[in-house]
């Protein structure tokens, strides 16, 4: 998405060789939006690196771009990292350098990469690259200063084979994208208000049953504070469907998205009062939305036979639009990819 739009924006032509996606829902969304005639479909990166004819009969390559999955590193997942069969993914990517020796790779997870063993497995994943010729830079990217209002915190990692040190800092790429902003076609929204719709299907509509249990501030053996209508999402999550507690997922009340936030009464509320409110989950068109991508996207989606539970796991998985257009206008105007 973020490429599609720089091409739109006239700041770097890009031609898309192809994918790789396990997940067959997220594959019939990919299409469903994006028109991926000539693009080689590689399913199972696993599977396709398994046989090495595969990737060496792939076209000349300049960028690879993706994420590996989060689970193996994440707080909230296994934290197994490479022992992980997901966490070996890392490695198919790497697979895919040595034969096609790309000039670029840009990959993003979890910001937690960074800690996980004691820091060991980020160096790994450093020292692999370097013996693949490649310099390597890495920082740490909100959402949220990027035009989206999601507070989702995640590493990306830029690798070079050019000689030119890009001064990879997201302090200053956040600058690049503030003085562009007005020229970039990326979807911006200061708060949830300029993406929340006044009035959604029903089924997005807590039951008085379980509003107390979304509602509450945790369990004996688990504290937390459970808020509603945050201007700035809580970072989406691949389970958001599963429908967790206010502390970890979004949940917003019909009368604040009405008013555009301007009745806060709900503030001064206790949570049996809160409960009698009419309250809603995100609907995966939101969800999508506060990862930057345009509206319609997940409707295409759906049309396309996919589940709302499926959509809000893509959502949840997603890599922010934005910050991935941000970043690659930075190294662009900075003469870093060329």
């Amino acid at each position: 998405m973020a490429m599609d739009l720089l091409r739109s924006d006239g700041v770097m032509d890009f031609c898309h060789i192809g994918f790789s996606e396990i997940d067959k829902n997220a594959t019939k969304t990919y299409k469903a939006n994006f028109d991926t005639a000539g693009e080689l479909e590689m399913g199972d990166i696993c599977a396709f690196t398994s046989d090495e004819s595969n990737y060496k009969k792939l076209p000349s390559i300049d960028l690879i771009s993706g994420g590996f999955p989060c689970q193996s590193f994440s707080m909230m997942g296994s934290q197994m990292g490479f022992e992980d069969d997901r966490g070996q993914l890392f490695f198919r990517i790497v697979d895919v350098a040595k034969a096609k020796k790309p000039k670029y790779l840009l990959l993003e997870n979890v910001k937690n990469l960074a800690r996980h063993d004691g820091g060991k497995t980020l160096k790994v994943i450093i020292e692999t690259l370097r013996e693949e010729g490649y310099n390597v830079y890495y920082d740490f990217f909100n959402s949220n200063d990027f035009g989206l209002p999601q507070k989702r915190n995640r590493i990306i990692i830029f690798a070079t084979k050019g000689k030119k040190d890009p001064h990879f800092d997201a302090a200053l790429i956040k600058e690049c994208y503030k003085a562009n902003r007005d020229k970039m076609s990326i979807s911006q929204n200061i708060t949830t208000l300029g993406i929340l719709e006044d009035h959604v299907d029903d089924k997005y509509y807590l039951s008085e049953k379980i509003k107390p249990t979304i509602l509450a501030d945790g369990s004996a053996n688990f504290k937390s504070n459970s808020e509603i209508n945050l201007l700035v999402a809580r970072p989406l999550t691949a389970s958001m469907h599963k429908m967790h507690r206010a502390c970890q997922d979004n949940y917003y009340s019909q009368d604040f998205i009405e008013c555009r936030g301007k009745d806060v009464s709900y503030k001064q509320m206790n949570k049996e009062e809160l409960a009698q409110l009419k309250i809603r989950r995100l609907t995966p068109e939101e969800a999508m939305q506060l990862q930057g991508f345009p509206k319609g996207f997940a409707m295409n989606g759906s049309d396309a036979g996919v589940s709302d539970g499926a959509l809000y796991k893509q959502a949840g998985n997603a890599v922010s639009v934005n910050v991935i257009y941000s970043v690659l206008y930075y190294l662009i105007t900075n003469k870093s990819i060329i």
